[in-house]
């Protein structure tokens, strides 16, 4: 049976890709798509996720707009890398889909109550705001989701400091709270996602595919490519959000590794730093885990497999 989820994203060329590598697979049934101010406002990222939509031809799914900023800390977005549209690159098309009315947090809870316990996964691919305030406003929720697999953190690498991944940093008392939570989790963080190079020869396999929605990935990742080259050095850039979504669809894509997990509150120089335990074997009631190591042949294939059965929306 597929794998149900709810994709919390904030687009981002990256969560773009992930949102298309879902509607795509067969392995997944996509329940509900949720966003969150992060990659940039959310204003910019709902519009970003409604336009994919319509490239992809994806219907019948709802949207919903979430949290407009962090918990406690002011909004900081990404530019740099995702341009001021959060989405810069290719054309954007006018989204066809209205928003679905009620706020994401009411619509993840209200998602996961209405399926069986053990049957909804959350793959959140931003900032964790609108999972925590999930949590914290229906605790119920918390035993009754399948697992969480987010991509955010690090147990070795940070990107907007040092120590800490975007993700995270940018509202660490959500993500703490997501972290602390009794539910099985995965963080699908740097250490694995930087192994998920586009590099040209994965560039040249997606744009053979000759579909408006391959061609709309190949411009994401000339612009993508480009920001990341210049703001962090990587001559081909890291694709990290369909990571997560690719541990739903496969779990033999990553090796993971179990391992108690909490983030840093307090730091002067590791707030938000996702601090992963190795020194023992992780004891029994260990509820998290950490992605270590990516097939990229596989990876990249999955996302081939879901733009040619998208096709021509």
């Amino acid at each position: 049976m597929p794998s149900k989820i709810i994709l919390d994203c904030d687009p981002g060329h990256d969560d773009a890709i992930a949102l298309l590598l879902a509607h795509g697979s067969p392995e997944i049934e996509l329940l509900a798509v949720t966003t969150v101010v992060g990659n940039q406002t959310l204003e910019k990222v709902t519009r970003n996720a409604l336009s994919v939509a319509k490239v992809a031809g994806l219907t019948g799914v709802p949207f919903a707009a979430g949290c407009a900023r962090p918990l406690v800390r002011p909004i900081e977005v990404a530019p740099d890398i995702h341009g001021d549209s959060g989405l810069d690159g290719p054309v954007l098309p006018e989204p066809e889909l209205a928003l679905d009315e009620r706020h994401a947090v009411d619509l993840i809870i209200e998602t996961v109550m209405a399926h069986e316990p053990g049957t909804v996964t959350l793959v959140p691919t931003g900032g964790l705001t609108n999972i925590a305030l999930a949590a914290r406003k229906e605790p119920r929720i918390v035993s009754r989701v399948k697992e969480v697999v987010l991509m955010g953190g690090g147990y070795h690498e940070g990107n907007w400091s040092a120590t800490s991944e975007f993700n995270i940093i940018i509202d660490p008392e959500a993500a703490h709270i997501v972290f602390n939570e009794s539910w099985p989790l995965t963080m699908v963080g740097l250490d694995l996602t930087h192994q998920a190079l586009a590099t040209p020869d994965v560039v040249e396999r997606i744009r053979a595919i000759g579909t408006a929605p391959s061609r709309f990935v190949v411009e994401l990742l000339e612009f993508f490519g480009q920001s990341y080259e210049e703001a962090q050095g990587f001559t081909s850039p890291p694709v990290h959000d369909p990571c997560a979504v690719a541990r739903v669809i496969d779990p033999s894509v990553m090796t993971v590794r179990r391992a108690p997990l909490d983030v840093e509150l307090s730091g002067t120089l590791t707030l938000g730093m996702t601090v992963a335990d190795f020194r023992r074997p992780a004891p029994e009631d260990c509820t998290t885990s950490v992605a270590v190591e990516l097939d990229h042949e596989r990876f990249w294939s999955l996302i081939v497999d879901a733009l040619e059965r998208i096709g021509e929306p």
